[in-house]
């Protein structure tokens, strides 16, 4: 396993005010983000992403991917919570001939995808994947797996090693201070799974997963 990072870039993008997140509502908000509707991605930046359209920004990471990866024509990638399938769609047309397939638990999501890669996606859960064994050169699954509680994060790991018969990344939500941990509490609104780096290395190797990982800090 390595720590390679790919996101940190478009993280540290978004300003947050973590008190202002922290507050009387956010139980019955979270309830509501974590139906994964509209509210979750296209209401308001209180529920969620606040409406979440294509705009390039994962163009750069489906080009590190590509880069870092080797990919070429003909191989195959999948995206485990492909949400409206944008990066899929950025490493479609910045490699023609990959293939790249996407699940996603929200229905929601996969109905507002990009109409070019809708062919490509379906609704699915991480823990039970609707694949046959090696069937992918590259397994993605970015900002997802903290989302799922610790007995389906490691049925969900052990999935991706099953379907993946070469490279894997990973990137969850992590801290490596009381600070960041108090940040992360207050701003995410969908996540089961709250570990500092070393915990989730311990995940990792308990899922027997070999892939390549990195983690996002709330700073």
């Amino acid at each position: 396993m390595k720590n390679i990072d790919f996101l940190s870039k478009l993280h540290t993008k978004t300003k947050r005010d973590y008190l202002a997140r922290m507050n009387e509502r956010k139980a019955g908000i979270i309830e509501v983000a974590k139906e994964y509707g509209y509210d979750y991605w296209d209401g308001s930046r209180d529920t969620g992403y606040g409406g979440y359209s294509y705009d390039g920004r994962w163009k750069s990471v489906a080009q590190d991917l590509i880069k870092h990866y080797g990919l070429k024509a003909g191989d195959r990638v999948l995206d485990v919570g492909c949400g409206k399938g944008f990066l899929i769609y950025d490493l479609m047309t910045e490699l023609p001939g990959l293939e790249v397939v996407g699940i996603d638990i929200s229905e929601y999501a996969i109905e507002n995808a990009k109409e070019e890669i809708k062919p490509y996606i379906s609704v699915a859960d991480a823990k039970e994947l609707p694949f046959e064994d090696n069937s992918f050169d590259l397994v993605i699954s970015l900002n997802v797996l903290h989302n799922l509680y610790c007995y389906d994060l490691e049925k969900a790991l052990s999935e991706i090693e099953r379907v993946g018969k070469k490279d894997k990344y990973m990137v969850v939500e992590s801290y490596r201070n009381e600070q960041e941990k108090v940040n992360l509490m207050c701003w995410v609104l969908t996540g089961e799974c709250f570990f500092n780096d070393n915990e989730w290395l311990w995940w990792l190797n308990k899922a027997d997963y070999t892939g390549d990982y990195s983690f996002i800090y709330f700073e």
